[in-house]
């Protein structure tokens, strides 16, 4: 097997001693893991970082094994990590991603809007920039699982600040029932990271 792609970096984890275990969103693939070696060295540390935009080969011997990859950063997002309000929206952006789509299924619309909200936190780092597409992007998720109770963002365009954060508190209840009841890890603290950050973003 062997795939090569353009991808979105949405989660690492250290694997042995200098490896790392990257999974990546892709257009025609969907969310795809691999095995990076030498994945925690100087030199791949800044590109493997959640949201970067990547060129992944993806190679197995069979189809059951965890494939070797090798990474080119096409973008980073690295900046953007210095500041805490974008940082956090991010993070829940790519955390979210990681842990609820299925591996090798294709989810081309979801990649597109992934693709859609990382470059909106890029271009506008406040949240009146994104929580729109952020909160959309939650709702296609949901929908795209087979949960269609949340087809709407919530968050009207011109949405105060008040609005926005009442918004995304609502808009909890149906990912934690959906998607997250039961987990042993509480993946739904990044997006609560993420809520007391645009509460402090007003204070």
């Amino acid at each position: 097997m062997r795939i090569e792609t353009p991808a979105i970096i949405c989660a690492a984890r250290h694997h042995a001693e200098h490896g790392v275990i990257v999974r990546a969103m892709t257009r025609e693939h969907g969310l795809l893991a691999g095995y990076v070696r030498g994945g925690r060295s100087r030199t791949m540390r800044p590109v493997i970082m959640p949201a970067n935009a990547v060129f992944c080969t993806f190679s197995a011997r069979t189809a059951e094994q965890l494939p070797s990859l090798t990474l080119e950063l096409v973008h980073s997002r690295a900046p953007l990590f210095a500041e805490p309000l974008a940082a956090a929206a991010l993070d829940w952006a790519t955390v979210l991603t990681a842990s609820t789509l299925p591996e090798g299924h294709p989810y081309d619309r979801l990649h597109d809007a992934l693709e859609g909200v990382l470059g909106a936190i890029e271009a506008a780092p406040a949240a009146r920039g994104w929580a729109l597409a952020l909160s959309a992007y939650e709702a296609a998720l949901l929908s795209s699982l087979g949960y269609g109770g949340r087809a709407e963002s919530g968050i009207d365009q011109d949405a105060s600040w008040p609005a926005i954060i009442s918004a995304f508190r609502s808009g909890r209840d149906p990912l934690s029932r959906h998607l997250f009841e039961g987990r042993k890890v509480d993946v739904l603290a990044a997006r609560d990271r993420l809520v007391e950050r645009m509460k402090r973003a007003v204070a």
